[in-house]
Parts: C-alpha cells; sequence; structure tokens
C-alpha cells in the first residue's frame, strides 16, 4: 500500500485535514481501517481520493483483494405487505442488509425500525449551509457578515469576523460583534449606519458561515471528527457520519458538551411524530454519542409496519401495536400471539386480546415477538389467488364475491405472460373433504361482470391463473405458472381421494394441443371442455379423427381397454356432446403431413436456382423443368447430389472408423506391434495418428452417384424421387483432372486428351514412399470410383480420363489385418473430401 493511501485513510480516521507533515504515517494499516474507509457512501470516497490524489480504482481493488475470505453478506427473509390490503401473510421476498455489514438481530424476517432513514445521508465532509439563519443565530469568530449600503451610499461589503470579535467597516472602522444574536447585529449595524450617512440606509445579512469541529462517536457508521457549519444539529451531524448502525440505539442519542450530557435525541419521536423539538444546535467542540441499542421487540402479522423496535424504558402490547402503526382491517385483533423466552430460556407463546383492557397492557419483554393474526387465518373466510397474477396471495371472501371482484382487469390484474382466456378453481367440500375444479372463461368473466361465466366464489376456493407458453420469452416472470406446474397439488390429491365408488377424477389429453398432458376432469365432464383446459386445438388437428381410450372393469374384476372413435367438428361447434369418464386418455389426431414443406436446393448452372418446394414424390427431373433446366455452361456429369440421409450415414461411417483407429492406436502402444517390417514403431503410430485426424477433421457430404443428363433425358432406370433437404449443385464446365494422396504434389493439371492415370501421378512428382501403386484408382466427375488399367485390384478396366475426374493414391497397407480397416478410412476421406471440394469450389 503506497504511503499517499495511507495518509488518506489515516486523515479519515482522524476527522480532520491537517497537512500531511504534522502527521505521523504508520507503515501498516490493519485491515478494519480499510474497511472502515471502503464503508463510506461512494460519493464521499471518491471526494476524499480526489482531494489526496489517490486512484479510487486501485484502493477499491485493494480493498476487495484483502478481503477476499470475507463471509458472504447474509440474506434476511422479508414478509412485503400492502398496508390494508387483504393479502393475509403476504409473500416472501429476499433482500440483502444492504451497506451495513451487521446482520438484523438474529430475525428472519423482520428489520430493525428506523436505519433506512440514512440511506440517502450525504456523502462529503462540506459544511452543511443550506439551513435558514436563526434570529438568535449567535456571531463569533469565522462568520462573514455581509453589509450593503443603499440611497445616497452604495457599497456591498463582505466584512469577516476577526478574533478579537470586531470588522472593519469601510470609513469607519472597527466595530465590535462577537457574542451579538443575528438580530442584535442587523439592528445594531442599521442604527451605526444611519447615525453615520444622510439618507443611506443598510441591509444586513450573513456570508460565509464559520465552520467548527464536533465529533460522532459510538455506534455511528464512521465515527470520527467533523468539520460541520456553525448551525448543525444533531441530526445534520448524524448525516454527515453516515447515520447509526443497526447495532446502535435510536431512542437515545447523546449530546454531550464539556464532559456534560446537555441533551438527548429520541429519533423515533422525529420519525413517528416529526418532533425536532430536542434536535438541539452544536457547538464547536460537541460530542454527539451513540450508545448500543436498547431492548427490541418484533412486530409482524397485520400491522402496517412490521419491525423491530427499541423499546423506550417499560411497554404496553398496545404500546408497540401503535409504533407499527396500529392494526390493518385485516387483522384479528382477539388472537394476538406473543412469543417470549422464560427464565428457563425455552420460547414460549402466549396470548393478548387486543379487544380488552388488560391484553392491550400487558407488559412486553425485550425479545419479545408479537404477532397479530390475520381474519383470514383464523376464520377461514378468506380466497387465495395463484399463479400469475400481479397481486396473489388471500384476499377477504364475502357473500357473493366473483372472480371479477379479484381479477377486476385483464391487463392491471394479470402478469404480461398470463393465459387470459382460461383460468380454474380449486375448490373443496367442507362437508367431504373432496377437491373439484371448475373451468373459468377467464376473459369473458372479467368482460361480463355478474354473467354465468363469472362464477361465483366459495371460502377457501383457490382461483389459478396459467401462464402462455407463447408470450412467455427468456426469463420473463411468471413463465413457471404453467398447467402442469400448477395442476400438480391438485392431480395428487384427487388421486389420493379416489376409491372404488368414487373413480379418479382425471383425464389425458395428447396430440396437437396447446398443452398435452393429465388434468382434473371437467366439472361438465365434456370433451370440448377439455379440450379447452388443455389451450384449445392447434391448426394440425384433424377434427374428423380423435379417439378416447376408456378403461372398463367388467363384473368379473379384469381390465379391459376400449377404443372409441369420436367426430370432433361437431362437438367442438357444439352440435354434439362426448361425455368423458374418469381415467379416459383423449387423443387428437394431426393431419397427415398437414403444413409440411419439403424443399430441395438447386445452385450452381441452372437458370432459376433456388430452394424449390416439391410434391410428395416429385422427381429431379420435373422440378429442374420447372427451374428452367441448365445453362449452357452447365457440367451436368460432375452435378453434386447431396442428401441428407446419405449425411447421417457417412457421419456414423466416420464415427465407427474413429473408434476403431483409436483401438488400433491404443493396441500399438500396449503391445509394441507393427504395421510393416520395414518401418518402425514411432512412424507406424504417427501414420495411424494422421489418418485418425483425417477422419476427425472429416465434415459428412452425404453424396449420392447420379447421371444427372440420364435423368434429364429421362433415359435412366428410374426417376430421382426427392426427399426433404436435398440439395443439387451443378458446376461450371472443367477444364483440369485432380491428383490427390500419396504423391508428392497434390495439384490439379489442365486436362490433355490421351494421358494415362500414371502420367497425371508422375506430372504430380510422382508417388511417396506410402504409396501404394497398385491399388490407385479414379474418382469420376459423377462420383464413381472406378480402376485404371493399371492397377489389379479387383481386375481393373480400360479408363479415359476426362475433365473433372480425380486420381487417387491410396496409402501402402502391408498388414492384412488392416487393409480393410485402412482402405475403408482413405475411401471415405477423399470420397468426403472430394464431394465437398465440388460443391465449395463453384
Amino acid at each position: 500500500m503506497t504511503r499517499t493511501l495511507q495518509r488518506l485513510i489515516l486523515l479519515f480516521l482522524l476527522g480532520c485535514a491537517l497537512p500531511a507533515s504534522a502527521q505521523s504515517i504508520p507503515d501498516n494499516l490493519s485491515q478494519s481501517q480499510i474497511d472502515r474507509f471502503m464503508s463510506l457512501p461512494q460519493a464521499q470516497q471518491e471526494a476524499l481520493a480526489e482531494q489526496y490524489g489517490v486512484d479510487i480504482n486501485n484502493l477499491r481493488q485493494q480493498a476487495r483483494g484483502d478481503s477476499l475470505e470475507e463471509p458472504d453478506e447474509p440474506v434476511v427473509r422479508r414478509v412485503n405487505r400492502e398496508p390494508g390490503s387483504s393479502n393475509g401473510p403476504g409473500r416472501e421476498t429476499d433482500d440483502r442488509n444492504g451497506d451495513d455489514s451487521e446482520s438484523s438481530e438474529g430475525d428472519g424476517e423482520l428489520e430493525p425500525y428506523g436505519y433506512e432513514l440514512f440511506e440517502g445521508a450525504p456523502s462529503t465532509f462540506a459544511p452543511v449551509t443550506e439551513i435558514p439563519m436563526p434570529s438568535d443565530y449567535t456571531i463569533a469568530p469565522g462568520d462573514v457578515v455581509s453589509l450593503q449600503l443603499y440611497g445616497k451610499k452604495n457599497g456591498q461589503f463582505e466584512l469577516p469576523v476577526k478574533r478579537n470579535g470586531n470588522i472593519d467597516i469601510p470609513e469607519i472602522g472597527p466595530h465590535n460583534v462577537a457574542g451579538l444574536s443575528f438580530s442584535e447585529l442587523q439592528s445594531n449595524l442599521k442604527n451605526l449606519i444611519s447615525e453615520r450617512y444622510i439618507g443611506v440606509q443598510a441591509s444586513v445579512s450573513m456570508g460565509e458561515l464559520r465552520s467548527m469541529r464536533i465529533f460522532v462517536l459510538g455506534e455511528a457508521r464512521t465515527p470520527g471528527a467533523y468539520t460541520v457549519s456553525s448551525l448543525s444539529t444533531i441530526t445534520n451531524a448524524l448525516f454527515v457520519s453516515g447515520g447509526v448502525k443497526e447495532s446502535g440505539s435510536l431512542r437515545t442519542i447523546k449530546h454531550k458538551r464539556d464532559g456534560e450530557v446537555v441533551g438527548e435525541l429520541d429519533l423515533y419521536d422525529l420519525l413517528l411524530n416529526g418532533n425536532t423539538e430536542d434536535d438541539a444546535r452544536l457547538k464547536p467542540g460537541d460530542v454527539i454519542f451513540i450508545p448500543p441499542v436498547g431492548p427490541r421487540v418484533g412486530v409482524s402479522g397485520e400491522v402496517y409496519r412490521p419491525a423491530l423496535y427499541e423499546l423506550d424504558g417499560e411497554s404496553s402490547v398496545q404500546g408497540v401495536i401503535d409504533l407499527a402503526g396500529g392494526l390493518t382491517p385485516q387483522a384479528y385483533p382477539q388472537i394476538t400471539r406473543i412469543e417470549r423466552t422464560n427464565e428457563n430460556f425455552l420460547r414460549v407463546i402466549t396470548e393478548a386480546n387486543l379487544t380488552k383492557a388488560k391484553g392491550r397492557q400487558k407488559t412486553v419483554e425485550p425479545g419479545d415477538r408479537i404477532d397479530v393474526a390475520s381474519i383470514s387465518d383464523i376464520t377461514g373466510q378468506y380466497v387465495e389467488v395463484k399463479g400469475a397474477a400481479t397481486r396473489t396471495g388471500r384476499f377477504a371472501w364475502v357473500p357473493g364475491m366473483r372472480v371479477s371482484s379479484l381479477i377486476t382487469g385483464l391487463d392491471s390484474s394479470l402478469m404480461p405472460v398470463a393465459d387470459q382466456r382460461y383460468a380454474a378453481i380449486v375448490r373443496t367440500d367442507p362437508e367431504t373433504d373432496q377437491v373439484s375444479v371448475i373451468n373459468v372463461r377467464l376473459r369473458q368473466a372479467v368482460e361480463n361482470p355478474g354473467s354465468e361465466a363469472d362464477v361465483q366464489l366459495q371460502e377457501e376456493d383457490q382461483l389459478l391463473i396459467f401462464s402462455d407458453a407463447g408470450k412467455a420469452e427468456g426469463g420473463e416472470e411468471g413463465r413457471e405458472y404453467t398447467r402442469e406446474d400448477l395442476f400438480a397439488p391438485v392431480l395428487r390429491r384427487l388421486k389420493s381421494q379416489a376409491g372404488p365408488e368414487s373413480p379418479q377424477q382425471t383425464v389425458t389429453i395428447s396430440g396437437p394441443v396447446r398443452y398435452p398432458g393429465e388434468y382434473p376432469m371437467p366439472a361438465s365432464h365434456s370433451v370440448r371442455d377439455a379440450i379447452w383446459v388443455a389451450g384449445g386445438l392447434e391448426d394440425s388437428a384433424s377434427l374428423h379423427a380423435a379417439e378416447v381410450a376408456r378403461y372398463e372393469t367388467p363384473e368379473q374384476g379384469s381390465t379391459d381397454t376400449r377404443i372409441i372413435d369420436v367426430n370432433l367438428k361437431p362437438i367442438m361447434n357444439g352440435e354434439a356432446d362426448f361425455r368423458l369418464q374418469s381415467r379416459d386418455r383423449l387423443l387428437v389426431k394431426r393431419i397427415p403431413d398437414y403444413a409440411r414443406t419439403r424443399t430441395v436446393s438447386l445452385e450452381g448452372e441452372v437458370q432459376y436456382p433456388g430452394d424449390y418446394t416439391f410434391r410428395k414424390g416429385e422427381s429431379l427431373a420435373s422440378v429442374l423443368k420447372r427451374a428452367g433446366g441448365l445453362t449452357d455452361n452447365a457440367f451436368p456429369r460432375g452435378a453434386v447430389f447431396t442428401r441428407e440421409s446419405l449425411k447421417e450415414r457417412e457421419a456414423e461411417r466416420l464415427r465407427d472408423a474413429e473408434k476403431r483407429l483409436k483401438g488400433n492406436l491404443l493396441g500399438q502402444q500396449l503391445e509394441g506391434e507393427d504395421f510393416g517390417q520395414s518401418q518402425s514403431q514411432g512412424n507406424n503410430q504417427g501414420t495411424v495418428r494422421d489418418l485418425l485426424d483425417d477422419v476427425q477433421d472429416a465434415e459428412p457430404v452425404g453424396r449420392m452417384v447420379i447421371d444427372l443428363q440420364a435423368a434429364i433425358n429421362g433415359t435412366s432406370h428410374q426417376p430421382i424421387r426427392l426427399q426433404d433437404g436435398d440439395s443439387l449443385t451443378v458446376p461450371e464446365q472443367p477444364q483440369s483432372v485432380s491428383v490427390f494422396g500419396e504423391v508428392q504434389f497434390p495439384t490439379s493439371h489442365l486436362h490433355k486428351p490421351g494421358l494415362s492415370a500414371q502420367e497425371y501421378i508422375e506430372r504430380s512428382g510422382g508417388p511417396t514412399a506410402q504409396a501404394d501403386e497398385s491399388r490407385m484408382y479414379v474418382v469420376k466427375a459423377d462420383g464413381s470410383v472406378v480402376m485404371p488399367s493399371e492397377s489389379h485390384w479387383f481386375g481393373g478396366r480400360e479408363t479415359e480420363l476426362r475433365p473433372g475426374d480425380t486420381v487417387v493414391m491410396p496409402i501402402d497397407v502391408d498388414r492384412i489385418s488392416q487393409l480393410q480397416l485402412w482402405t475403408d478410412v482413405s475411401q471415405i476421406i477423399y470420397q468426403m473430401s472430394l464431394g465437398a471440394a465440388a460443391v465449395n469450389g463453384l
């Protein structure tokens, strides 16, 4: 750490701005001192860093580096509740402790009251000057008096009060003003000017005020010495110091002068009543001392400000409830639970009835937790909203309440991702405890209050609002409220309550519906309602082909499955009905090949290249005719026709070859086996590695050898029937013959009639030492493979080389056990390379 940084932190700790030469700079600073500096608000850190020439970014990085092992910031669980709402116990949310290093006194839900007052505290040491000038302000050295003369003589003068208490008035001389109040100063100077000058009047105000040094100590966020305005009060000093830590008291802040307590400030009086009577003005050398926090009591439940409250002496239950803002309309005061620790250090629960004086006057003890019950929790007179609604939770139930009473508007009451067409009511029979589900056409219910679609609610009903998968994008809130998630506990309940006399009331829907799955049986048992619950039919659904699989149990007891054909068209139009039974499975069939597009890509020397949609069973020649045929410069013999299914087969062959090569290489390494008597083991392993690299780098092409000209002329023995994803690339007329494989310089040569394959090999520098001349072969422009007359592999035949052909010199394989593997692999690689080169070379 640099000495500049040490000086900065030391000056902050001392709370003054002495010259650096007057300080004794230590060589090392403790981590706690660094932490105290970093606990300052950001703006205050930046102001200090700028004043003393320190790079704040480096400072923060160093501070983070010194504290990498600090524990993570604790997470506090807090209940968010809108005062006066009927949300009952509210929702739990995660929150952090802000900039405080202190935790919230062990309470997992409540936060101490009042400390958020200092979240927006000023972030510099600059004196507070925005305070209006009080008439009893005492003038002292360091103040500046602003004197304005007008009338026969005009002038504006800024007159500082010197150490002897005088100000120097031009043309008048020294005049003592120290000790005068501001109102006395105004009267004194006005009289003086009127006596000395005829026809001249004076206006007196205060310019720059003197600064003074005070101390904020104890449980302050940043205790130390501060330079503040002479108009500052206790609260001004607290704000400048960053406020009070959660371990400090808000109720007994002491104001000390010359070692004596001259006042005490209760911030609760300021926060709750707006009373600033005890917010005394400070004098130089005053001390603001914040003692540790006193006994606290927690208040939760149906109060307006659930929090931890600091007690000031003895207090009653009613007194603490008043601190918390009083009871909400949903409070049930007859049952107020008080949890406390008894003399045996055990947590016990007592109750107080706040409707009676005895209950209200009951004394609370430090550490008590008071919980005011909700009407809905006690009486059961509530309804509950779950899912993709803007306000979820429990709401007070009243007779005659309907769905539109809770969902008042589709936009205001629902999340953007909500399904506005469908909702469900889960109802529990109070006599049988059986669960049933009532489907709601949500849009109709909200837009037509009081209609049949606007279902009346009963006590303890649950209204489920689902998300619409089509609206949920990315991490948008609400996408988790799917039918599957919200219906899961309902389905478990329906299955658990099923019995021989009450079959399981569920139905399964599959096929082209928006949300296939298992659902509670609609109350109407209608196929139409069941499809509606599943989100409705997709456009590919067949209205004439559906079936219901029904499980039937005859009297003998064995189970049988009956398949029932269903015509959906009259059912969906409301002209017919089909009633579902327990555990039916409804299959909606899809229209065959509905909206399926089959395309073939025509590229290269085609009159009108592009992606063409073709009919099922249509041939390549037919599509080429639609594309205008080939151009005059087309080379049909070298056309590359690829197919996705062949590409998948090639990829499988590559994976198989890679697996076999890896096994071969491992066998060589473990057993010390070599491939040729004239080669070393290391050379053989290197050859296999090279071949393995080629396999891993090869990309499947999926080329199928075709005679394009014959297909166009209709002279081929069978038409080329297209498949979806096929591709035809027709190159230009070539002029070269290529040489690949184990030759000295693989390249392409201008075609010369009459030259043999061996002569093209010689023009490429001849074969390499690893070449197998006896197995040389030719890949024709159409992708077929033939053997020249010079080769005796598979007999061979006379071959005339033409433009676009490729001569391949394979690698020599001496070991018979490896011949088939190496031959297959090399042939795969060369064929793919040639196919890819033909496509990419256009």
